[in-house]
């Protein structure tokens, strides 16, 4: 195209189609400049092998050692690396936060590629247990059969709160996304806590794709963020907003709830005065091997609603999670599902270790 030449690759592991595309400036030369990689490498991390199921790990997790250590590295240390994913993403455990490196900077500062051995390489990825959301089944389908026709993105109707309410009662789900704390004052009854940037990682797994969606914004400049996120998961019934967000809510009379909240202070002075209460820690698995509070709960957050029967009805409950999001989004998800008293934890592990409380990797 142009001045620039496109060389496709085929870097199976994280599935066996994969591919990635080096791109050469032929007006300075013939070497590769840029590699999109896909999912097989990312900044930090490689890609899960994990989509086709336990037996058929071992096989991709030998692709992509393959894939990246004979096609991509030999490319050249000084390459840039694009790849499909950044930080959140659920297709590697560990991307790093930047979005700039390139090959060789991978080479050196990878920690999956400092595993040289492919026996050692293949036995690191078939022991990774990374989360599988539910919006990957959809993704599947999408994949097979094509997605439903778009000729453009969405543009959410502004309604009223009278608006708001008719389409709730006609079956809309409510999306907050408000910052955990707010979400606490005041929320809409049966509304999802999903601040801003956790719609891209965690609306894929709460959220019904057969039911419009309802926004409650806590800045309207958030709307086309909010759209271009949930559109990315399949999420093309994004019905409307509300005007005025939460506060045009309640100025038109109609009724709020709010969600408790607790400083790590407060409940560290309710388990040591030994009321009956549930931590409830809603992060993943590594999060929670590295430490939590001792005789916590574990269930990772997008599987909350899966295990309602496995959270106890007869006392309150405490969600905790990294720096309290997750806690909101998995407090939220209960207070749908009919639990009573439920507390979201303001700072969560990040707080609770900056106290210095006890944690407890057993």
């Amino acid at each position: 195209m142009g001045n620039l030449r496109l060389t496709a690759i085929h870097t199976p592991g994280h599935t066996d189609e994969s591919m990635s595309y080096a791109v050469a400036d032929l007006s300075s030369g013939e070497a590769t400049v840029m590699v999109f990689t896909g999912d097989a490498l990312f900044v930090g991390d490689v890609g899960r092998t994990d989509l086709y199921g336990p037996e058929e790990a071992p096989r991709l997790a030998s692709n992509l050692y393959d894939s990246i250590f004979k096609k991509l590295l030999p490319l050249g240390d000084g390459v840039i690396l694009r790849p499909a994913h950044g930080a959140g993403s659920v297709c590697g455990l560990n991307i790093a936060g930047r979005d700039e490196s390139t090959l060789g900077i991978e080479r050196a500062q990878n920690p999956v590629l400092q595993i040289k051995n492919r026996d050692d390489f293949i036995r690191h990825k078939v022991a990774e247990k990374p989360e599988r959301p539910h919006y990957f089944r959809q993704m599947e389908r999408y994949n097979l059969e094509g997605p439903p026709l778009l000729g453009c993105l969405p543009l959410p109707a502004p309604f009223t709160p009278t608006e708001f309410r008719e389409e709730m009662e006609r079956g809309a789900v409510i999306v907050d996304t408000s910052a955990p704390a707010a979400f606490g004052g005041a929320h809409i009854k049966g509304s999802y806590s999903i601040w801003l940037g956790g719609l891209a990682p965690f609306a894929g797994w709460v959220l019904p794709y057969d039911k419009p969606i309802l926004l409650v914004l806590e800045d309207q400049s958030h709307q086309e963020a909010a759209v271009r996120h949930l559109i990315r998961l399949g999420y093309d019934r994004i019905q409307g907003y509300i005007k005025g967000g939460i506060e045009g809510w309640y100025n038109a009379g109609f009724p709020i709830e709010h969600l408790q909240l607790l400083t790590v202070h407060e409940l560290k002075a309710k388990l040591d005065r030994g009321e009956k209460l549930t931590v409830l820690d809603d992060r993943g698995q590594d999060e929670w091997d590295e430490g939590h509070i001792k005789g916590a709960k574990h269930i990772y957050v997008g599987r909350l609603q899966d295990r309602m029967a496995d959270i106890p009805k007869d006392k309150p409950v405490a969600v905790i999670c990294n720096v309290g999001h997750r806690a909101g989004l998995g407090a939220s998800i209960l207070v749908r599902e009919g639990c009573r008293e439920v507390y979201s934890v303001l700072g969560s592990m990040t707080a609770w270790k900056a106290a210095g409380y006890p944690i407890s990797t057993e």
